[in-house]
């Protein structure tokens, strides 16, 4: 198993733009959320990247990763059928390949040297199998994030075989269906955003969409796939930020600087801020 491919969904109307707020990345330089993301994936030898885009974005969007252009596709989703749908539209683009995943609207942070989708890459293809980036997530933010159960992986810490999957489950149900051994009790394994899949899921996806007025969720795809073939979640230690949410952009901003090589400098700043606002 190869990962060569990335799909980034990037179309939903009202977060067309959160991919091109800019920011100032761990080397220094300004660039917009997606180019980050572009090179987060190609940072896991991901070779091409398809971006589903509102329809007359491709151009917008093409013009703040022009370093990458040569590597970049963009699909616009001419009906708004929500997230599965969009993902739906790299089919073709991904063919008969397991593809990486990364939703436009978040932003990574890895804790070590090793990118977050580069871990994730490189765990798929050691497994030969869908892999999903999750979180041990306290049960008060369920309402934001499809959420997985299963048991452990044998042989690994970090690594769970899942067999559930729920879109932002209640608290009651997902102690019902999402417990996970090992995971400390409130807590559950949420989705951190990312993802490794196989063609399956797109398969499932277009199924559904068959359907007359159907808006299919990528949680039910996966909880589909689970029942098929073998399906695992990969635990992060690593920050995920959700960019459109309040003060989203802020703490990425400010975890991105902490980890990078203006750490200093943003450091000082923040304590001579602090130091002038208690003496006033």
């Amino acid at each position: 198993m190869k990962v060569r491919k990335a799909v980034i969904t990037a179309g939903s109307p009202d977060q067309r733009n959160l991919p091109l707020q800019t920011l100032i990345d761990g080397d220094g330089t300004e660039k917009t959320v997606l180019q980050i993301l572009v090179e987060e994936a190609l940072r896991a030898n991901v070779e091409e990247v398809a971006i589903i885009v509102q329809p007359g974005d491709e151009t917008t969007f093409s013009k703040v990763v022009p370093e990458h252009a040569h590597r970049l596709r963009f699909i616009p989703q001419e009906e708004p059928r929500g997230y599965g749908h969009a993902l739906s539209l790299g089919r073709e683009f991904v063919g008969d390949e397991s593809f990486l995943h990364l939703v436009g609207d978040h932003l990574y942070v890895s804790s070590g040297k090793r990118g977050c989708a580069e871990h994730l890459v490189r765990t798929a293809e050691e497994q030969g199998c869908a892999v999903s980036a999750v979180q041990a997530t306290r049960e008060n933010l369920l309402p934001y994030f499809g959420t997985v159960g299963g048991r452990c992986h044998a042989g690994h810490q970090d690594l769970y075989e899942i067999d559930t999957v729920l879109e932002k489950p209640t608290p009651t149900l997902a102690e019902q269906e999402l417990i996970v051994p090992g995971i400390r009790a409130g807590h559950y394994l949420c989705f951190f955003g990312m993802h490794v899949l196989t063609p399956m899921v797109l398969e499932l996806l277009t199924e559904k969409l068959e359907e007359p007025d159907t808006r299919p969720t990528l949680s039910e795809a996966l909880n589909q796939l689970a029942q098929r073939e073998k399906y695992l979640a990969l635990v992060m230690q690593d920050n995920r930020y959700d960019v459109g949410i309040k003060y989203g952009l802020l703490t990425a901003q400010l975890d991105v600087a902490l980890n990078g090589q203006d750490r200093d400098e943003v450091l000082n700043r923040m304590l001579t801020l602090l130091a002038q606002r208690e003496s006033r």
